[in-house]
Formats: structure tokens, sequence, C-alpha cells
């Protein structure tokens, strides 16, 4: 335990240091890139003095070291800034945002789980057949094929063509719940008990969340099934199987609980990629998380809100990496940690 404890700690320093890294690049990096997010505001048609005006208001008149360590000194005081486009708080346009993206990425990681463990562990079993080649060509067709194709694909043929699902939002104006508890609509709208808009919510995420679930189905069934595969040659299964203990008890019990770990890292790592937001799946999708926010913002040229989402998502990911070791550890005490 105090080995976990001093590779957190370690963990932390060390993500820290990372994120002011990044953090810095971006801020310079936007200063530098063409552009001038007044200009971008305005459309370019605004009276020089009004475009100085505005400049003096957000601050982009003074030199850019002044513009970086007032940008520190926010961060440091837990403020991402306001946004040049809304004047909105950015924190709240994050948090606002963010609960849409965590619905999406929950389904899509549960859909993708399911079906690349489930089928990892049996073209494990039958490596070699016809089911273990047609699983790996499918698993390699979806790793191939952008994102964004497959949504638009998805959109094609059981949005319009078939008519079954939405194309783009998150529910029905009028289906939205009464009361926002947790931001996620599929469990409010089940809280509040409207159950006419939690099948309309169920309705609109099912295909974003389809289509994310194809791309990250492959990359979970390849690692299922390489583990498996190493896992199902060792000495202790052959001797489980000896021992007469049923398939099914060797393959999900003993094999796959030693495999389970890579595969579980692998899992949290992508749905914290999903959280930082789904980017060109929400894009495609209209879907009103922080994926599209930061897409619009960029558009924009909204500083301080490209700044803010991008602290946003490092955090979100060095949370939930330190987690997954937290849980790793738990799970599996033989891991030592220097």
């Amino acid at each position: 335990m105090r080995g976990l404890l001093k590779y957190i700690g370690y963990r932390l320093v060390s993500s820290v240091v990372m994120i002011f890294l990044m953090v810095t690049f971006v801020f310079f990096l936007l200063r530098i890139l063409p552009g001038d997010p007044v200009l971008a505001l305005t459309g370019g048609k605004a009276p020089p003095e009004v475009v100085k005006q505005l400049k003096e208001q957000l601050g982009l008149n003074l030199p850019i070291y002044k513009q970086y360590l007032k940008f520190l000194s926010d961060i440091l005081h837990g403020n991402l800034g306001t946004s040049i486009v809304t004047g909105e708080s950015i924190k709240s346009e994050l948090l606002e945002r963010f609960p849409a993206t965590l619905e999406l990425s929950i389904v899509s990681i549960i859909l993708a789980a399911g079906w690349g463990i489930v089928l990892g562990i049996e073209g494990a079993r039958r490596e070699g057949s016809v089911f273990d080649f047609v699983t790996k060509l499918i698993a390699l067709s979806f790793y191939a094929i952008p994102i964004f194709f497959v949504g638009i694909m998805m959109q094609y043929i059981f949005g319009v063509k078939l008519g079954w699902f939405p194309i783009s939002g998150r529910i029905d104006p009028l289906n939205e719940p009464d009361h926002v508890i947790t931001g996620l609509y599929l469990v409010d709208t089940l809280l509040t008990k409207n159950f006419a808009g939690f099948v309309d919510a169920l309705k609109h995420i099912f295909l974003p969340a389809f289509s994310l679930s194809l791309v990250l189905f492959s990359v979970i069934y390849r690692i299922t099934r390489s583990n498996m595969i190493l896992q199902l040659k060792k000495e202790y299964v052959k001797a489980a199987r000896a021992r007469g203990l049923k398939e099914r008890r060797v393959i999900y019990y003993h094999a796959f609980k030693n495999a389970f770990i890579p595969i579980f890292t692998l899992i949290g790592l992508q749905f914290a990629g999903l959280l930082g937001g789904a980017i060109l799946t929400e894009n495609v999708f209209s879907w009103p998380g922080l994926g599209s926010y930061l897409i619009e913002r960029i558009g924009y040229r909204d500083f301080p809100a490209i700044q803010g989402a991008i602290l946003f998502y490092a955090v979100i990911v060095v949370f939930i990496s330190i987690a997954i070791d937290i849980i790793c550890a738990l799970m599996n005490p033989k891991i030592k940690y220097e």
C-alpha cells in the first residue's frame, strides 16, 4: 500500500507538471496561429475603434506575457475565464455540456465493452476457426473506417431511410425532464417518471452511441482476444480442465479473471478519451457535449473557452488514469508500484 501511495503521489505531481506544460503550449499556440477572435466575433466589419474597444475589454491588447500571467492566476483561483462569444463563465458552460458527453460516453463504452469482451473471448476459444476469422475481419474493418463516416452511414440508413431513430440532438424539447437532477436525460426522465421522455432520450442516444461503440469495440476485442489466447495456453488452464471443471467456468472465471486487468485498463483509458469529447461523433449528430463545444469555440477563436475545455479534459484524463491504477491494485495485490 505504501508503494501505491508513493506512486499516486508521483503521478499527481507529474500530472500537474504535464497539465501546466500542455495549457502553456495551447495558450501560446492560439496566439501564434493566424486569426483574431475579435474579428471573428464581429465578422470583420466593425469599425477600428470598436475593435480596439473590444480588445481592451477582453484584455487582448495587453502584452502576451501579462495575458499569460493572468491566465495562470485565474486557473490557480479555479476560474477558467469568460467566453469571448457569450460572455458567460466558461466553467458554467463546460459543466452544462459535460452531462451530455458523460451520458454518451457511458452508453458507448457499455456497448463496446459488452461486444468486444464477449466476441474477444469467443474468438480466443475458437482461434483459427471461421468465427475467429470473421470477427477479426469485422473488428479490423471498423477500426479502419473513419468514425465520422460510420456516423453518417448510421444516420442515412437508420435515420433517413428507415426512420427508426432521430439523427440529431439529445431529446425532443417537449419530452425534456421537468427537473434537472443529474443532467443525464436517461436517468432524470426515470427519476421524474417521464417514461415517454426516457424512450425519446434512448432513441436519440442510440445512433451516436452505437457509432462510437463500433470503433471502440474493435480495440477492446483485439486486446481481449490476444490476452485470452495467452491465458488459455497456460498450465493452470490445462490443470483446471484436467480436474473436470466445466469449460465455461474455466474460460470466464479462471482465464478471463487473469486477463481482465489490461482489458479494464484499456476500457478506462478509452472512457477517459470519450469524456474529453467525442468530437467527430458529437459534431455529426449535433450532440451538445464537450466535443461540439470545442469545435464551435475553435471556429470563433474563443481563446479562453478553448483553453478551459482542454484543461478540463486533461484533468479528467489524469483523474481517471489514477483511479484505474488504484482499482487495478485493489483487484490484484500482486501488482507492485515502486
